[in-house]
């Protein structure tokens, strides 16, 4: 019964949009601001400081492209096992969290020009660097990674004794005391816990060469290509006036 009050009401407001003067995408389209959900754990793409303030290469990218097209776009902190839930149901517009293109995700979201080609590598500590060159070598071990991530799919493939985490974070610090044996995550990921976080310096090795290649892009809900038209827009102009290259070297992306 309530879901179908649900759909008496979407019609009657479809029919508004229509008697209105206008359709419902070119009621969309008048938005001035538009939310995007971000899991703030994965420095250097996003990720909260130690003054509480939501940094990273992708939130920088998303309110620059924002500016770019005349539009706001904000963000919003969003736990990354409900992120594409969300995006379905409309609790927000888009999402900026370092997602993967993935053609079964293509079927329940549409995905922007991608900005960014990482791949999963693994990280040990420096004391197994030695005995691990790559994720072939860690058959049988007891490896972290992020529950619902590209990560956590690939490991699939492989025969290890998979550990899922709510973040990575948390993975990483259970590598640090001895808990994993290795802990797998994206490239760029790996590289800001490994070389540019103080707590891991000189502990925490990257090995071998990344596993798998993806691309990373942001994500509308599927069907809004009012916001996904911006989007591009607004990407493309930051590559033509070089503004996403800065970007990229300033988070020490490749």
């Amino acid at each position: 019964m309530k879901k179908f009050a649900v759909v008496l009401l979407i019609a009657a407001m479809a029919l508004g949009y229509v008697f209105a003067g206008g359709s419902k995408e070119a009621a969309v389209s008048d938005k001035d601001t538009y939310v995007f959900a971000s899991d703030c754990t994965w420095p250097p793409f996003e990720y909260v400081d130690s003054n509480g303030n939501i940094v990273g290469f992708e939130i920088e990218l998303v309110e620059a492209i924002g500016k770019a097209v005349g539009k706001n776009f904000t963000i919003k902190n969003t736990p990354w096992d409900s992120i594409f839930a969300g995006l379905a149901n409309g609790a927000y517009d888009a999402i900026a969290s370092g997602v993967t293109v993935l053609e079964e995700r293509k079927a329940t979201m549409d995905f922007a020009d991608p900005f960014l080609n990482v791949g999963q590598v693994v990280i040990v500590r420096i004391a197994d660097k030695d005995k691990v060159s790559g994720i072939d070598d860690l058959t049988g071990k007891k490896v972290g990674v992020q529950m619902g991530t590209t990560g956590d799919f690939a490991l699939d493939e492989y025969n290890v004794l998979k550990a899922q985490y709510d973040e990575i974070g948390l993975a990483v610090i259970d590598l640090a005391n001895g808990n994993l044996d290795a802990a797998v995550c994206d490239s760029l990921i790996a590289s800001d816990f490994v070389l540019n976080n103080d707590n891991y310096k000189g502990a925490l090795a990257i090995v071998g060469e990344p596993f798998t290649t993806e691309e990373i892009a942001l994500v509308v809900k599927k069907g809004d290509t009012v916001l996904l038209d911006l989007i591009n827009k607004g990407q493309k102009m930051l590559v033509e006036d070089g503004t996403l290259a800065a970007l990229k070297k300033k988070w020490n992306l490749i």
